[in-house]
C-alpha cells in the first residue's frame, strides 16, 4: 500500500477498505469498543504504541508507521493551535551566544534570578546600550575583526562593552600624545622587577589614557583592546588572562602602540591570542613595538643564534642584566621565537597581584562601580 496518508485514521480506513471490512468487524477483531475505534479513526484519540502493535498484528503493517503518522498529525495540530513566539527564539539565540549566568554572577547585569526572563531582557538591552543582544555583532561600533582575523564572538563583545562602560566613569585628563611618547621610557624603567608594574596605571592616567583591567568571560579568549570614547579619550582594556610578567608588558605595550597610531578610533581594535602570527599591518606594527620594548629583538636573535640549542643559564641571566630587564622578559621572547616553552620556566613570575591594587579592576571577585544609564 503506497498511498500517502496524513493521519493514522486515513491509513486505517484504507486498510479496512482493502479488506472489505467495516469498523464493527475491526472492533470485534481487536476486542475494542466501536466508539474507541471511531475516535482513533477520527483523530480525537491518539494511537498509542500498544494500539499500533495491535494494528500491526491485524493488518501486517509495521506499528512504527501508525506511530509516525500520529506524530505528524499531533505536530500539525499543535502548530495550528500554538501562536508563534519570536521572543522565545531570540532568547534562545541570546542564551546560546552569551554567558548570561556569568554576567549575572559578575553583576554586569542586575538580575536576581536568571528565571526572571523579562528582567534579563531589560538588563541586556541596557547593558548593550539599547542594542538587540541577538544582533549585537552587527552593531556599527562593534569591533569588525580581531587580531586573529575572525569575527568577534558575542561573549568577546560583551567584554568590550564592559570595558567601555567602566572607562566612561573615569575622570582622566585629555590625552596628550607627546606625554605618552615621553612616558614610554618611564615604563621601560619598570621592567626590572614585577612589583614596579604597579606604577603603570598612574603613568598612563597622567597621559590621558584610561587603563581598565576586566577579567575575561570564561567562554572568550581576549588579551586586550584599544578603543576611543572620542578623539581625545583613548582606552586600553586588558584581561591579564595569563598571569605572567612578560605577557602583561607585551600586551600593554602592544595596546599603547595602537593608541600612538590612533588605531581603533573608529572600530575598537580587539586583540585575541597575541601569541599567534599577526595578520595585518596594524597588528604587525604593534607586535614589533611590544617585542622591542620587552627585549630588543636584535639582541635576542643574536643570543639564540649563538647559544642554541643549549642556552646556558648563566649566559641567559647575563643578557637580562645587560638589558636591564627582569629575566622573565628575556625568557618570554626566547620562548616565543624558539617555540621552546620549557626554557627558563622558573623565571616566569606572576604579576597580577602586583598590578590590580593600583588599577581599575573588574573581576577576580571585584566589581567596578558602573552607573546605570
Amino acid at each position: 500500500m503506497q498511498e500517502e496518508f496524513k493521519t493514522p485514521g486515513q491509513l486505517i480506513e484504507a486498510l479496512l477498505q482493502d479488506r472489505g471490512w467495516n469498523q464493527r468487524v475491526l472492533a470485534a477483531v481487536l476486542s475494542m469498543s466501536e466508539s474507541t475505534l471511531n475516535k482513533l479513526i477520527s483523530g480525537s484519540q491518539a494511537v498509542t504504541a500498544e494500539i499500533a502493535i495491535s494494528f500491526e498484528e491485524v493488518f501486517n503493517v509495521d506499528a512504527s508507521r501508525f506511530l509516525a503518522l500520529q506524530h505528524v498529525f499531533d505536530l500539525a495540530r499543535a502548530r495550528i493551535v500554538s501562536r508563534p513566539n519570536p521572543v522565545r527564539a531570540m532568547r534562545a539565540q541570546v542564551f546560546a551566544n552569551l554567558p548570561v549566568s556569568e554576567m549575572i554572577q559578575r553583576r554586569w547585569i542586575n538580575v536576581e534570578s536568571i528565571r526572571d526572563l523579562d528582567a534579563v531582557d531589560k538588563e541586556l538591552f541596557r547593558f548593550f546600550d539599547g542594542q538587540n543582544p541577538a544582533q549585537i555583532s552587527a552593531t556599527p561600533h562593534a569591533a569588525k575583526k580581531t587580531s586573529a582575523g575572525s569575527e568577534p564572538t558575542a561573549a568577546q563583545l560583551a567584554w568590550l562593552y564592559r570595558v567601555r562602560q567602566i572607562s566612561k566613569e573615569l575622570l582622566v585628563p585629555r590625552y596628550d600624545e607627546s606625554a605618552l611618547r615621553a612616558a614610554i621610557p618611564r615604563l621601560k624603567a619598570l621592567l626590572s622587577a614585577p612589583e614596579e608594574a604597579r606604577h603603570a596605571p598612574r603613568i598612563l592616567q597622567e597621559c590621558g589614557i584610561r587603563l581598565v583591567i576586566v577579567e575575561s568571560l570564561k567562554s572568550s579568549k581576549i588579551d586586550g583592546v584599544c578603543l576611543w570614547l572620542n578623539e581625545h579619550s583613548p582606552v586600553i582594556g586588558m584581561t591579564m588572562r595569563f598571569d605572567r610578567m612578560d605577557n602583561f608588558w607585551f600586551v600593554l605595550r602592544h595596546e599603547l602602540e595602537h593608541v600612538l597610531q590612533k588605531h581603533g578610533m573608529h572600530d575598537p581594535s580587539l586583540d585575541v591570542d597575541l601569541g599567534g602570527v599577526a595578520i595585518d599591518e596594524e597588528e604587525k606594527l604593534a607586535n614589533s613595538a611590544a617585542s622591542e620594548f620587552c627585549a630588543p629583538r636584535a639582541r635576542i636573535d643574536s643570543f639564540i643564534k649563538r647559544k642554541a640549542p643549549i642556552f646556558p643559564e648563566r649566559d641567559f641571566l647575563g643578557l637580562a642584566k645587560v638589558l636591564g630587564v627582569h629575566p622573565a622578559l628575556v625568557a618570554g621572547q626566547i620562548q616565543f621565537k624558539t617555540g621552546r616553552y620549557d626554557l627558563f620556566r622558573s623565571h616566569m613570575v606572576k604579576i597580577r597581584s602586583r598590578v590590580l591594587p593600583s588599577a581599575i579592576v573588574d573581576g577576580w571577585g571585584d566589581v567596578a562601580p558602573v552607573g546605570i544609564h
